[in-house]
């Protein structure tokens, strides 16, 4: 009779839904504010650097090939690598554009 006093008792001392999610919501909180928000703004960056490339300009791409943009189009860029020699490359595939400085 005492096992079920205190198999009764410990059902009535469960923690509330919100005291059982709390945690899982701190985390999430925590993840998208270390993880998922910054990978967002860089994204923003990288989309934003690669509207405004325009004929001139000097990218490097994922692949580390430096190029001079010819053309920008819709969803590629026309880039020229060498005299006579001019690649079409996905957006996504521009790595960063190359400063004078550093050129």
């Amino acid at each position: 009779m005492n096992f079920l006093y205190a198999a009764g008792e410990a059902g009535a001392n469960q923690p509330s839904l919100l005291a059982s999610l709390l945690p899982l919501i701190i985390l999430f909180a925590i993840f998208y504010f270390l993880v998922i928000l910054p990978q967002q703004r860089q994204a923003k960056k990288h989309k934003e650097m690669v509207e405004s490339l325009k004929k001139g300009d000097k990218i490097v791409t994922t692949g580390g090939i430096i190029a001079e943009v010819v053309k920008n189009e819709q969803d590629f860029i026309k880039a020229k690598i060498a005299e006579n020699v001019e690649v079409k490359i996905d957006k996504a595939a521009v790595a960063r554009k190359l400063d004078d400085e550093k050129a």
